[in-house]
């Protein structure tokens, strides 16, 4: 009898030549669980998906509700569906002006690419500046604004018009011009190993893309649901973008991504052609009210505000010889080791301890901590105490 292992190994497209190959039978708040009783903290939340934790009850109700009241029905934009609108209005009402109208997708790459073209529908332009070690997706659009060669090259030629700068560089905003339909931007880098905005950046591109005409557009893929102990970015640094993009957290555990923008700026969608984007599941009702769930609860428990304690409590309780550096803000982590060769030792070897942690794309040198925001001052405890003694394995 084949298991499902060999299945998976036989009938999943992989996309490493090394799988970790943990087979999870359930989850449940901040752990997953294996078929014969094992179990590993999650310290990655499916990549910053599952803030408000596995199988939550609120969410888990609103996603069966909705199903039995109905799911797919038609193309975005043309009938009204409650989840979509309802879920539109408490997201903007969260965020600052003009981000006012919400075009929701399937995922972040999706995002990204709606983005590229409103803003190059918007401005007449064709240039787009990202930076790098900046990741945006895997889709051809997104590929072409990644930060990094690697996952590029083999994959040319790929969109034309695109420039990289380094972030945190106040010295090459001046490569930003007139001919730059949009400049997009992780305000808070991921892949990159969680790089922080230096004092004032933000704001000195912000000034930029006025000057020339540039839509800023935030990618807040990873950053946003209270990831960094703030509800988005955009509130924390007090920068606002023409178009702010969002996935991940933003399904609740569901597909879902959006990019956000102004009346005006997202109008242009409608005409010349219209239906300038269209997507068949883009704002699927089900994710909508899987999203919309799991952001009352984090409203509702206040777990932005809290990730900030609880990120305090991971790093202060992480000190070991092995450990260089940890950077990041909120529930966000990179854990910077003494010598990257490591790291992948000791991303092997977590699930062993207990923990399950994660690689950067674009950092090699660390791994990334990036629990649900309901992880518990105990779970906390148990997670620094497992990766103490995965390190002091290696």
């Amino acid at each position: 009898m084949q298991t499902l292992k060999s299945l998976f190994l036989r009938h999943i497209g992989q996309t490493s030549p090394e799988p970790m190959m943990l087979e999870v039978q359930r989850a449940e708040g901040c752990w997953l669980y294996g078929p014969a009783g094992e179990r590993w903290l999650d310290l990655i939340s499916g990549v910053s998906v599952s803030n408000a934790g596995h199988s939550n009850p609120h969410i888990v109700d609103a996603v069966r509700k909705q199903a039995s009241d109905y799911m797919h029905l038609m193309v975005y934009g043309e009938l009204i569906q409650g989840p979509q609108v309802e879920y539109a209005a408490l997201l903007t009402s969260l965020l600052p002006d003009p981000l006012k109208v919400v075009y929701f997708v399937n995922s972040g790459s999706e995002a990204v690419e709606g983005a590229i073209k409103l803003a190059r529908r918007y401005t007449g332009r064709s240039g787009i500046i990202s930076f790098r070690n900046g990741y945006h997706g895997s889709t051809m659009g997104a590929l072409s604004i990644q930060g990094s060669e690697v996952y590029k090259s083999a994959f040319r030629p790929l969109m034309p018009d695109v420039m990289l700068l380094d972030f945190n560089s106040t010295d090459q905003l001046s490569l930003i011009t007139e001919l730059t339909a949009a400049v997009v931007i992780e305000p808070v880098q991921g892949e990159g190993g969680v790089r922080l905005p230096s004092e004032g950046y933000l704001e000195k591109l912000r000034e930029r893309c006025n000057k020339t005409g540039a839509l800023l557009v935030f990618d807040e893929i990873q950053t946003g649901f209270g990831r960094i102990g703030s509800l988005f970015a955009t509130t924390k640094y007090g920068v606002v973008p023409d178009i702010i993009l969002l996935a991940k957290a933003l399904g609740g555990g569901m597909p879902l991504g959006a990019f956000i923008s102004s009346g005006a700026v997202m109008s242009t969608l409608t005409n010349n052609p219209a239906l300038g984007h269209i997507t068949t599941f883009g704002g699927h009702p089900v994710s909508c009210a899987a999203g919309m769930a799991s952001l009352n609860y984090l409203l509702d428990k206040n777990l932005a505000e809290s990730a900030t304690a609880r990120g305090e409590r991971i790093k202060a309780s992480l000190d070991h010889p092995m450990i260089r550096e940890i950077r990041g803000e909120g529930l966000f982590f990179a854990v910077e080791l003494t010598d990257s060769s490591l790291v992948p030792r000791f991303i092997r070897k977590s699930p062993g301890n207990g923990i399950l942690v994660d690689y950067f794309l674009f950092c090699d040198s660390a791994f990334r901590i990036a629990p649900p925001l309901i992880i518990t001052d105990k779970e906390i405890d148990y997670a620094c105490e497992s990766i103490h003694k995965t390190l002091d394995s290696l």
